[in-house]
């Protein structure tokens, strides 16, 4: 069978990569075309866009980028025409994807979505357009299922949080050779991960870094995404005790002590490699004006919203300052302190489920193409 899988974002393309071993293993002669990225790629199937040309940040940002995004519908359009699958799959990424979806629908293509758009955090009303443009909906968070079910009455099919898979699956790396081949010193590290978009590792390390001389027995890693080159990180690089690790974010945080990390799937990676975290985040000033005054949520990060209380730290806007990070970064080093996050992030594990969402995913799609 043919797939079509979109997926225009680092995490999508993580969870893309293992919905793609899991369609090769229970399909083995299936032809996939995929919007995605290194990790897809070494998958296997046709690389068609990576996503380091689609991610923008931001309600500003979007709207000067508006005609790359159109141009990116349009040779989206064409090559769908063009390759003729059995299915559409969508990995998040809804301000693109559901417009494509919307298009498949009128050609009649199988529409399946995996890993919900946050529809419960802002933009409810794009339920309308889910309810009528997709097929099938697989949701990764265990209060999204009552969300769409009984508030929506759309069923959907919880699977578990790919994320249990993707760290399950990781190797075990011995602690003395990963400092060795990363120029580390016997320093604890204190790992950072300021996103994978330009906009967003522009506006978050400097105020990340700006802690590093109040915490000189702690040395701390950059965590660099695959999508961006060195260079770019290689400006706020200002001290000695910064290091800089790419594409090794798991390795990374399975020898970190600490962490301070950007609102995103990162929050929620970084709990279940038991890593106590500060969440941060710091949007445009006119992103964040627009943000503040449509969504509702009590919190930004994964791990708080799916524990429904303040799990782990947020600094938020005018809070991700210097004084802040340096104040909760002491707190998540006391050994007090860590050993009750530690306690919350058993607790979050367990409600995410077990091991095999890819799994199970892959043999709900390829079963209802049958």
């Amino acid at each position: 069978m043919k797939y079509y899988i979109i997926a225009g974002e680092a995490s999508g393309d993580l969870h893309g990569s293992n919905l793609m071993k899991q369609i090769y293993e229970q399909d083995p002669s299936a032809d996939i075309r995929f919007w995605g990225g290194d990790l897809m790629t070494s998958v296997g199937g046709t690389l068609v866009k990576h996503y380091r040309d689609l991610a923008f940040m931001g309600f500003v940002e979007v709207i000067f980028n508006l005609k790359t995004i159109l141009d990116n519908i349009k040779i989206c359009k064409k090559d769908i025409t063009e390759f003729q699958p059995d299915v559409l799959i969508f990995i998040d990424y809804p301000g693109f994807n559901l417009r494509i979806a919307k298009w498949a629908k009128t050609l009649n293509i199988k529409t399946h979505y995996y890993i919900s758009p946050q529809i419960w955090a802002w933009k409810e009303s794009r339920i309308k357009e889910i309810k009528r443009d997709i097929d099938k909906m697989y949701v990764i968070l265990p209060f999204e299922k009552k969300f769409y079910e009984q508030k929506h009455n759309f069923p959907v099919e919880f699977v578990g949080h790919p994320l249990i898979d993707a760290i399950h699956n990781q190797p075990q790396i011995d602690s003395t050779l990963f400092r060795s081949e990363n120029q580390l010193s016997n320093k604890p590290i204190i790992a950072i991960l300021p996103g994978s978009r330009k906009q967003e590792i522009k506006k978050m390390l400097s105020v990340m870094l700006s802690v590093v001389a109040d915490f000189p027995d702690y040395q701390f890693v950059i965590a660099g995404a695959p999508s961006q080159e060195f260079s770019f990180y290689k400006q706020f690089i200002t001290q000695d005790n910064i290091k800089f690790i790419s594409n090794k974010t798991y390795n990374l945080l399975q020898n970190a002590t600490a962490a301070l990390v950007t609102s995103g799937t990162a929050t929620l990676e970084t709990a279940l490699f038991k890593v106590p975290e500060v969440v941060c985040y710091k949007g445009s000033w006119g992103s964040y004006q627009i943000a503040k005054r449509i969504i509702t949520l009590k919190y930004i990060s994964l791990v708080n919203l799916i524990m429904d209380e303040e799990v782990v730290t947020e600094l938020i806007q005018d809070q991700c300052n210097t004084k802040r990070i340096k104040e909760e970064l002491e707190k998540i080093l006391n050994s007090t302190y860590r050993n009750t996050l530690l306690e919350k992030y058993a607790l979050l594990e367990k409600q995410l489920g077990g091991v095999g969402a890819s799994k199970k995913t892959a043999a709900l799609i390829i079963n209802s193409l049958k």
